[in-house]
């Protein structure tokens, strides 16, 4: 049974990947056609965070981020910093981010005491024409324990 379970995963995650590129991304072109279809299910579910097609982004938006830390220089820095450097570049001023907010919630954005959300993000993404992804938060790894060898040893 579990056979041919494997083997209908096998059929139905060929079939979605010829249309959504999930997996390592390997190309621009493979990465470009990642962004474009995040960006659609982004418009598609707005911000329901409990959408089915949720979980299907962030993965996707992880795809995309793996990527970005290879070959895209923005990676290392955080949603603001990256806000702050468009800005910089564009010569906005937190005014000129209503869409996003009051001047003052695009203050707290900057200083980190907010994150952005789903809405923010597209729109953000939408104005300076670059992937959601971008400003999407960077997970955390994960501390690792120590093994079970030295858990035992530290017992003694």
């Amino acid at each position: 049974m579990l056979a041919k379970y494997i083997q209908n995963a096998n059929t139905d995650y060929r079939r979605i990947r010829q249309r959504i590129p999930l997996g390592p991304l390997r190309t621009e072109t493979d990465y470009n056609r990642a962004v474009t279809v995040l960006d659609e299910i982004v418009d598609e579910i707005g911000q329901q965070e409990t959408h089915p097609l949720a979980d299907l982004a962030e993965t996707l938006g992880l795809c995309i981020e793996a990527y970005e830390n290879v070959h895209v220089p923005f990676s290392d820095s955080s949603a603001s910093e990256i806000l702050r450097t468009l800005m910089e570049e564009h010569a906005l001023k937190q005014s000129d981010l209503s869409e996003i907010g009051s001047q003052g919630v695009v203050s707290e954005i900057l200083s980190g005491k907010r994150d952005l959300n789903v809405r923010q993000i597209t729109q953000l993404a939408a104005r300076f024409g670059v992937s959601p992804a971008l400003f999407m938060p960077i997970p955390k790894k994960p501390s690792k324990r120590p093994s079970s060898r030295r858990r035992i040893a530290n017992r003694r």
